[in-house]
């Protein structure tokens, strides 16, 4: 019976590769392989998401024009330094009202304020948190990544929004970067090249938000910094400035598509009947709370042009 369920989850997880199954399919057949069947490689799974979405990244790199993600960077800056400080009060004042307890509260924050799983993977060893803490804080935050990627896009089709609101939106409400590249993919080319741009200039406030951290706690444990967004920059800089590679630049660019796909069905396999009853109630209802507030105050200043490119 292993054997047979570790057969099939390998085979699915190939079938990602093949361009047939979408980022959104991907991801619930990776939710209902987890609920109803039990993911058979969970420790794999969880290191592969992780060192996949990475190389993912990079390899999308190859497709993005380095002046404008340097536009995105720059045009962002301000409204991302706003927006993360607002998310954090939020989700703290919630976090206190809910009454959640230990280091979850501080988690599912900078999770929603920035990006996702990295973010609390990043702040977890500074904060000392516990395992229990920090599956509680991953389980919240994935979840709501797997809702944000099945309906954003269609959402973003009712508003009638433009590639660009829709790129930006993406970025600033949803979690992790590989739901973020998911909607933004489904939605168009433009809307993944901003969403992607917007999401990493994003995630780079991981770092000064764990430096104060831990002058705040007073920690000692290693800041750890995302390298990967380094490499997506260098990734552009050979596809605008060396043409000559753009067959090789291209076949890049789909790999890291495609392995995005990959990497959702990875996650959503890691959703299962036990993370559920660990997540609860009070920490789930503070994640929800908080991506509600940053999803429609974000959407509300883009469709008012009060955030813009």
């Amino acid at each position: 019976m292993t054997v047979a369920r570790k057969g099939s989850f390998v085979l699915i997880f190939l079938a990602c590769f093949t361009g047939f199954l979408s980022p959104p399919v991907a991801l619930t057949l990776g939710i209902l392989y987890g609920l109803i069947i039990t993911n058979p490689l969970p420790d794999e799974s969880r290191e592969g998401a992780r060192l996949l979405l990475q190389a993912s990244v990079v390899a999308l790199g190859f497709g993005m024009n380095l002046h404008a993600v340097l536009k995105a960077g720059r045009s962002g800056f301000l409204y991302t330094a706003l927006g993360i400080s607002f998310a954090i009060l939020i989700g703290l004042t919630l976090g206190k009202l809910l009454e959640v307890r230990g280091n979850s509260s501080y988690l599912i924050t900078t999770g929603t304020a920035i990006c996702g799983g990295s973010a609390i993977a990043a702040m977890g060893p500074i904060l000392q948190a516990s395992t229990e803490e920090m599956a509680i804080s991953l389980g919240t935050v994935f979840i709501l990544n797997s809702i944000a990627l099945l309906i954003f896009p269609p959402f973003g089709h009712y508003l009638g929004l433009t590639q660009t609101q829709f790129g930006l939106w993406a970025a600033l409400a949803i979690h992790d970067t590989s739901s973020v590249v998911g909607a933004a993919s489904k939605y168009g080319t433009s809307a993944l090249m901003i969403g992607t741009t917007v999401k990493l200039a994003r995630a780079l406030w991981i770092v000064p938000l764990a430096l104060a951290t831990a002058a705040i706690r007073r920690s000692k444990s290693k800041v750890h910094l995302p390298w990967f967004i380094l490499f997506f920059c260098l990734a552009a800089v050979v596809n605008t400035y060396l043409p000559v590679l753009s067959t090789g630049s291209t076949m890049l660019f789909e790999f890291g598509r495609l392995g995005l796909t990959a990497t959702l069905f990875l996650i959503g396999s890691g959703i299962s009947g036990p993370v559920l009853r660990r997540v609860g109630w009070r920490p789930l209802a503070q994640g929800i709370l908080l991506w509600l507030v940053v999803g429609l105050t974000s959407l509300y200043f883009i469709r008012r042009g009060w955030i813009g490119l």
